[in-house]
This record gives C-alpha cells, sequence and structure tokens, in this order.
C-alpha cells in the first residue's frame, strides 16, 4: 500500500537541529528520524514512500538520491566520468517519490498535494517526526472492516510530570509518569480513502482542524485505539528520550532487523 509522509514542515521547537536540516533528518542513532518510520512501514511490507516536501526539501532530496550510492561499493573511472555500482550496501527495495509540496502549505494542503500521485487508492499517512510499534497489520485490517473514510491511531502518552495526590498537606500517592489522564490523542499513523481530499480546501487548511473535525462530524472518522510505544519528536527533550532509548539496545519502535 502506498505510504504518504508529511516531512515539510519547519520544526521551530528544535531550532539547534533544524536550522540546518528538516525535522525528519535530525538523526537518532545515527539515521534520520524518517528512514527510522520508513523502515517500520517497509517490516510490514509497504515499501511505496510519497513523501511531501517543504522546509529544506532540498536536503531530503540530496540525502535520498545519495542513499544507495553511498551505501554501494563504486567504480569511477575518471576518464570518461562513470560511475558503476556493485552490489547495494542495503537490501530496502522501496521506491520512493519526493514530491515539492510549498515551504508555507500547512498539513492538509500537503495532504491535498499529493493526491495525484496516490492514483485513487487507499494509503497509509504518517508525519516525519514521530515513531511507534503500531501493528500495521492489525491497523489496516481495523480500517478495513468499518468502511469509513478515515482512521486514525489514538494514543496515550506518557504524562510529561509526575502526578502527586494530597490528603491535606499529606501526600497519599506519588505517580511517577503516569499515563495521561486527560485521554486519547491524535498519533498520525492514518489509513485513509480517496475520499477524504475533498474535505481539504486548499494549501492553507490544517489537516488536524476542519477536514478531522468534518470527518468526525459525518460520522467518518474511526480511531484505532494502540495501547504500546508511541513517541513524538517536537523537542530537545524529546529527541533525548528517543536517543536514550535507542543507546539502550532495545528500542521499542524497531520492529525491523
Amino acid at each position: 500500500m502506498n505510504v504518504a509522509m508529511l516531512a515539510g514542515g519547519a520544526g521551530t521547537r528544535l531550532a539547534e537541529e533544524t536550522e540546518i536540516r528538516p525535522k525528519p533528518m535530525v538523526e537518532i542513532g545515527g539515521m534520520p528520524i524518517l528512514l527510522h518510520i520508513m523502515r517500520h512501514y517497509s517490516h510490514y511490507g509497504h515499501k511505496e514512500f510519497f513523501i511531501a516536501l517543504g522546509y529544506k526539501g532540498e536536503y531530503i532530496k540530496r540525502y535520498m538520491s545519495e542513499y544507495v550510492t553511498l551505501a554501494s561499493d563504486l567504480t569511477i573511472d575518471f576518464n570518461s566520468g562513470s560511475v558503476r555500482q556493485h552490489e547495494k550496501g542495503i537490501d530496502h527495495d522501496w521506491l520512493v517519490h519526493l514530491i515539492d509540496t510549498g515551504r508555507e502549505t500547512l498539513t492538509g494542503g500537503r495532504i491535498k498535494r499529493l493526491q495525484p500521485y496516490l492514483d485513487g487508492e487507499t494509503f497509509m499517512l504518517t508525519w516525519g517526526d514521530g515513531v511507534s510499534d503500531v501493528n500495521l497489520d492489525e491497523l489496516l485490517k481495523f480500517h478495513r472492516s468499518h468502511g469509513k473514510l478515515a482512521t486514525v491511531t489514538v494514543v496515550r502518552p506518557p504524562a510529561r510530570y509526575g502526578h502527586i495526590h494530597f490528603d491535606g498537606d499529606r501526600i497519599c500517592e506519588f505517580l511517577e509518569k503516569p499515563q495521561t489522564a486527560e485521554g486519547w490523542i491524535n498519533g498520525a499513523f492514518f489509513v485513509l480513502e480517496p475520499g477524504v481530499f475533498d474535505y481539504i480546501d486548499g494549501d492553507m487548511v490544517m489537516w488536524e482542524h476542519e477536514p478531522m473535525k468534518r470527518l468526525a462530524q459525518d460520522g467518518q472518522l474511526m480511531g484505532y485505539r494502540h495501547h504500546s510505544f508511541w513517541q513524538c519528536m517536537d523537542t530537545l527533550r524529546d529527541k533525548q528520550i528517543l536517543t536514550n532509548l535507542w543507546n539502550s539496545g532495545n528500542p521499542p519502535w524497531k520492529t525491523w532487523e
């Protein structure tokens, strides 16, 4: 199944990193987080990617165009200028489409701009800055079971701070980083039917605002509850959390070998 990925935002809350690269290219364990996400999809057999570019999109184009070459042995003829690639140093059989969707375009507009490339078929969608161990087979099975236009994976991430419960001035319970009490939030990892494009009016539309609200009002938005690992990378603190998990040797989102 085709996978659409949004990789065009400026990532202002990661300014120390994103001054020189787009947020999806910030590295965790020496590899851009975008590739972590692509490897997760590939593990479940989804290997054709449509990446919506914007801020510093040329960085992603350059990286992807050089990725296979840099991972392979080469023979270079300095007389003719020819380059012959030997056996690839990677085993990805991916097809990657890099599509410029505008520097200022909002998330809904980026999705809309991918419409001509997605062949009028069901597609998957996620952001280029969040990892999870969501079972994509089960997500797709859930989507196909209800017949609606849209499925969003919903998650309950750990709270940023511990909760303290009082009895007067006495602390009766201390909970260190419990699951959030506020409920479920949008974790991306969508499955969408082509009909969702009718809910997006143009470039300056946030997917998370009017389109998703209208889909919900029309009874066309379903939530797939994911109870296991999910983590976005919005801030340097988030990046450090992911880096520590990677360095532990057993990052929970690493589904591939």
